[in-house]
């Protein structure tokens, strides 16, 4: 019979149809390959980028949270620590400009005290000079430095007993630019303490009034210690 044949409509067609776009809508392999070779880089990524940050994160955790009661300094940990005003107005006796950022790249060991300097400004003075000396191959890493904040000369015998050893650095400064940077504790004046300056210009540390020097000396020590891998002596 002629119709015996027959097929129902569109029937032959169907099968390669379904079967082209089987294959045509298959994902490919390849870009599969390279989105899964980067999803990995970039989890290798994060992972190094974790581990050389966690020491860094952990020592914040530890120290503005924790904020472990127990340390072992004895001068005050200023925190966060107070840069060197870029514009702090220093001048040097005979009255030129001299610029903050020649204080860098040093640890400095600070004396706040007017020109006439009083009993206790001579005993900060003599501790600073003390200090240094002891330090023995590292003291050319701590410079010493006399701020003085008023319009006052400095008498002579003052300046004369700087002298032994690495002179130290005499500079004017006015009281209230002074004050934009260092601060004395509660109660106290700015000349009770001593100050520490990492080679960064960064105040980091309050010697308490009437220094142990023993003790002291141990701040310094560690100080100079921690920072043997990036410090060196000079400018």
């Amino acid at each position: 019979m002629s119709g015996s044949n027959s097929s129902a409509p569109g029937s032959g067609a169907a099968p390669d149809s379904l079967l082209s776009l089987t294959v045509h809508t298959m994902p490919s392999p390849a870009l599969t390959d390279t989105e899964r070779r980067t999803a990995t880089g970039r989890w290798k990524m994060f992972g190094v980028l974790a581990v050389c940050a966690a020491p860094v994160l952990a020592s914040y955790f530890a120290y503005f949270v924790v904020k472990p009661q127990a340390r072992t300094n004895y001068s005050q940990l200023i925190t966060p620590t107070v840069e060197m005003p870029a514009r702090l107005p220093l001048a040097a006796l005979s009255g030129e400009a001299v610029a903050p950022a020649s204080l860098r790249h040093q640890w400095l060991l600070v004396v706040v005290a007017d020109a006439a300097c009083d009993a206790a400004c001579e005993r900060h003075l003599f501790l600073q000079r003390q200090l240094r000396e002891t330090l023995g191959a590292d003291k050319d890493r701590l410079d010493k430095v006399w701020l003085i904040p008023d319009d006052g000369t400095p008498r002579a015998e003052v300046l004369k007993a700087l002298s032994p050893g690495q002179p130290a650095t005499v500079l004017r400064v006015p009281r209230e630019a002074l004050a934009q940077w260092l601060t004395p504790a509660p109660g106290r004046s700015l000349a009770d303490h001593l100050y520490i300056v990492d080679p960064m210009g960064r105040w980091m540390m309050r010697v308490p009034p009437d220094p142990d020097p023993a003790r002291l000396k141990k701040d310094i020590e560690r100080l100079l210690r921690a920072s043997s891998s990036w410090d060196r002596p000079g400018r």
